[in-house]
């Protein structure tokens, strides 16, 4: 049964005195917002410019400085990084950024980003919220953050940091209708005593006011306040209740425990060490001095929410920094800083004046004027009548003197240089310059003249910047707390790349053991492990793409930097991808180059052997030329001796018969003497 509590009562105590601290801040940021809306004139202008036959449109140049000032800033989303304390750390840093980077996927944080710096720059003051939204994922619950309306979070006033963590406390109020609130909270509809008519609702005090600003200025340019719709309630009822969630800081106990055995150190709350506890191998392992534990008491936030003077819940974040993060703009060293439509209100007031002057004399002017003396025309109703047309005959009295026509004073150059002046302070003020808006005569001749000039340019938006990105840091932080303490299942994370590459990790992922099926090990698991969370610089800042591709490629061609580093510095769609492949073409062009040289070797062992071959041939040529030499020399010889031989036995035989035919004659001779 919800029973009134203490707490509500204080809490709503609060409530007052914070609230009745900010008025001054609510009226001006009001104003600002009024003002950005298009309403520069007040009531007396506005008759002003009325009874001079003026229209009251303003030339905001104000608005739209701050609509650059937002798009330059919210270019892109923000990179996350997660740094280990400890070199074991630092497997697990890639997972958190995955998991960073989803949740702010889940949570369309582009448009929550958008929504924070748009109240930065009009109100003065955003906020961003972390928090676990429990009916998402079919119940088991994510992370997500979102903007708040900084006219629903109430600071307390005392606080000088500048981020509220030096605050007592913190409140964000809703303003509810009987249905919404019965909705969100059914026991609320349950009757106060058992078998009583009166329901818990009905004895809650309703409230009047509204959270949303409240203008009061019916001049306000195509805008609706809740003071105008009330006719519109669709419930018709005017019954509104106010839900108040308080955050403070408490102290709670929290247990280090040391894995002698993995050396891996786990912080767990009381809630979880007590669950532990009624482990058997939990308490054997403390028991042999394998798990050292150690309580230490530690900061968190307590988030108790109440509607009048009933407490709906109220438990422990397991964080200790504020889940709801300021985007102050101009510090005051207060909880209520400045806008940059308060800082340049009087300068468009100044711009829409001048400008008003130059009409008002433009229309004086064009038009002419007609001075006659007095009584020497009967019917001046009947002349400025026929004065229009211009064949009439206009008859007058001389004798009272010549008609004539005054010429109007022509203003002065300077006045006439006051809008441009008064347009170069406001985008001074807001640090953006007519270059940075798309203003082609504005930007140097070069890419490389440009890119310089919008860096100093950008110096303005940088530091500016620099602020938001301390918030979104402080963001980064709360939502790795909390997730941390809640994504304590098997879970697996999926991020879809602009390449639509898909990049998931799946973490607390048990491994059990084949016979056992007891846990061997835990995968991925992020409760273990410190990691600092932080935003990279100036990563939401657009970037010249065209600029950046012509420097490196001059680079590039001067020698300088390599192919790969130029494409890595380019804002090119599937980066990754054109990465990937141009490495694949890179070890096939150095592959082929490989192949073509081992091809010129082989060619070149093969001119050799061809070379080698046809001397080998010619060799052999040669030796069967000489052994075909030879053999015809020797057969030459043979022929020779034998003709030789021929001709010794001829001339042998010859000399022979000259000796035969010799001796015949001589015992011829012989036998004749001795006849």
């Amino acid at each position: 049964m919800i029973k009134e509590d203490f707490r509500a009562k204080e809490i709503r105590e609060l409530f007052d005195r914070w609230s009745n601290a900010r008025e001054d801040w609510d009226v001006a940021a009001r104003e600002d917002i009024d003002f950005y809306l298009g309403n520069h004139f007040s009531d007396e202008e506005m008759d002003e410019l009325s009874s001079r036959n003026q229209s009251a449109v303003p030339i905001d140049r104000l608005y739209s400085a701050i609509e650059q000032f937002k798009a330059i800033i919210t270019s892109k989303p923000p990179k996350f990084s997660a740094i280990g304390r400890e070199d074991s750390d630092n497997k697990l840093a890639h997972v958190w950024k995955v998991i960073l980077e989803y949740i702010w996927d889940i949570s369309d944080g582009d448009e929550q980003f958008k929504q924070a710096v748009h109240d930065y720059t009009v109100t003065g003051l955003g906020y961003f919220y972390a928090y676990i939204d429990k009916e998402a994922d079919y119940g088991r619950g994510e992370i997500k953050f979102k903007h708040l309306n900084p006219f629903k979070v109430y600071v307390d006033p005392n606080s000088r940091d500048r981020y509220f963590d030096d605050a007592s406390g913190i409140m964000v109020s809703n303003i509810m209708s009987k249905m919404q609130l019965l909705d969100a909270y059914p026991q609320l509809g349950q009757p106060i005593k058992e078998d009583d008519e009166k329901l818990i609702i009905d004895s809650i005090e309703t409230v009047s006011e509204e959270d949303w600003p409240s203008n009061h200025n019916k001049r306000t340019m195509g805008s609706f306040t809740p003071d105008e719709i009330k006719d519109y309630d669709y419930e018709g009822s005017n019954e509104k209740y106010r839900l108040i969630e308080n955050y403070s800081k408490t102290k709670v106990p929290y247990y280090r425990l040391l894995d002698k055995r993995s050396n891996q150190e786990k912080i767990i709350s009381q809630e979880q060490f007590e669950e532990f506890s009624k482990d058997k191998q939990f308490l054997n392992a403390i028991e042999k001095g394998f798990i050292d534990y150690v309580e230490v008491q530690q900061t968190r936030i307590r988030q108790t929410c109440c509607v009048g003077q009933i407490v709906l819940y109220d438990l422990v974040l397991d964080t200790d920094m504020y889940p709801i993060v300021p985007v102050p703009n101009i510090w005051t060293n207060t909880p209520y800083p400045m806008s940059d439509v308060r800082k340049n209100k009087d300068f468009q007031r100044f711009l829409n004046k001048t400008i008003s002057l130059i009409t008002s004399h433009a229309q004086a002017s064009s038009g002419l004027k007609l001075l006659i003396p007095q009584g020497s025309v009967q019917d001046i109703e009947e002349l400025e009548r026929d004065w229009a047309n211009p064949n009439a005959t206009l008859e007058y009295d001389a004798s009272f003197g010549e008609p004539h026509f005054p010429s109007p004073q022509p203003l002065s150059s300077s006045i006439m240089q006051l809008p441009q002046l008064i347009e170069k302070y406001i985008d001074l003020n807001m640090g953006i310059f007519e270059m940075m808006q798309g203003n082609a005569e504005a930007a140097p001749r070069t890419s490389s003249a440009t890119m310089m000039m919008e860096d100093f340019g950008q110096r303005r938006s940088k530091s500016k910047l620099r602020d938001i990105e301390g918030s979104l840091k402080r963001v980064g932080k709360v939502v790795y707390n909390l997730a941390k303490s809640h994504y304590n299942f098997e879970k697996t994370f999926r991020i879809v790349q602009p390449n639509n590459d898909i990049n998931e990790f799946t973490v607390n992922k048990r491994l059990y053991d084949d016979k056992t099926k007891e846990i061997q090990s835990i995968e991925n698991e992020i409760s273990v492990g410190q990691f600092d969370i932080r935003v990279i610089g100036n990563s939401t800042m657009p970037s010249n793409k065209w600029g950046e591709w012509e420097i490196y490629m001059q680079a590039y061609q001067s020698g300088l930097i390599d192919r790969v580093e130029a494409l890595k510095k380019t804002d090119i769609f599937d980066k990754e991808g054109v990465l990937s492949r141009s490495d694949q073409i890179m070890q096939l062009q150095q592959a082929l180059q490989g192949a073509q040289q081992q091809i010129k070797k082989v060619s070149g062992d093969l001119q050799t052997a061809h070379r080698e071959s046809i001397q080998a041939r010619k060799r052999t040529e040669v030796e069967k030329f000489k052994a075909e030499l030879s053999k015809d020399a020797s057969e030459s010889k043979a022929n020779t001796k034998l003709t030789v031989d021929r001709l010794k036995d001829a001339v042998k035989l010859e000399s022979e018969k000259l000796r035969l035919g010799g001796q015949a004659q001589l015992r011829q001779e012989k036998s004749q003497k001795e006849k």
